[in-house]
């Protein structure tokens, strides 16, 4: 049987065109941890981040191959690494110092991964890298209600462009932002930076969004 591609089965949510759209986006679940700073940090707090989500999500999803194997367990893809992102002064998104920002990191899960699921990823990835902060990480659903996204290719310092032709397509559609707890800015990662031409790079950009009143 085929692994389950959480790219090719959800398009809509991880293929969207370069044009923006409207969409509702569904519960799921996801482990995440939050932090501050710059992301491009070598061995910044994001990097950390970033790399204890990666060993949690294998972990997870190297069971399957062992004598722990989940209940209800389908092999799969791991899910790309996506981030939440807004500034210190409680504002949303926007061009300026990547040292203010505030973001949390996170990789989708199967629906079968339960608390005790991850209960059990940490206590063994710690087993094995003992230095991560697990304290911070958690597995939390995640509802995100109506956004407008679409595909961004280029370097991610450009995204300001793309975002501002998001605005213009919100307030055509009658709609508004609606930033707040939990609705940021948000971007899905496609490309791996280190193996890809800048302006090849593609990201999913979502914004949260309302109907205008």
């Amino acid at each position: 049987m085929d692994k389950l591609d959480f790219k090719k089965a959800f398009k809509d949510l991880y293929l969207p065109p370069v044009e923006p759209m409207i969409i509702d986006i569904p519960d799921m679940t996801f482990i995440m941890t939050d932090g501050e700073g710059n992301p491009n940090e070598p061995d910044g707090a994001y990097a950390k981040a970033v790399s204890l989500l990666y060993a949690l999500a294998y972990t997870i999803k190297m069971s399957g191959k062992g004598t722990d194997a989940i209940a209800g367990y389908v092999d799969y893809v791991v899910p790309p690494l996506e981030g939440l992102w807004w500034f210190k002064d409680g504002g949303p998104w926007r061009a300026g110092a990547k040292k203010d920002f505030v973001w949390t990191a996170m990789i989708r899960q199967p629906e079968f991964v339960t608390p005790d699921d991850f209960a059990w990823a940490i206590s063994e990835t710690a087993k094995k890298k003992p230095g991560f902060d697990y304290k911070k990480t958690r597995l939390e659903s995640f509802n995100e209600g109506l956004c407008v996204q679409c595909m961004h290719v280029g370097p991610y310092d450009t995204e300001p462009e793309t975002v501002k032709k998001m605005d213009a397509f919100t307030r055509e559609r009658g709609c508004e932002a609606d930033f707040g707890d939990m609705r940021h800015h948000h971007e899905i990662y496609l490309s791996d930076p280190r193996r890809s031409k800048p302006e090849n790079i593609k990201t999913v950009i979502r914004h949260p969004v309302k109907k205008s009143e």
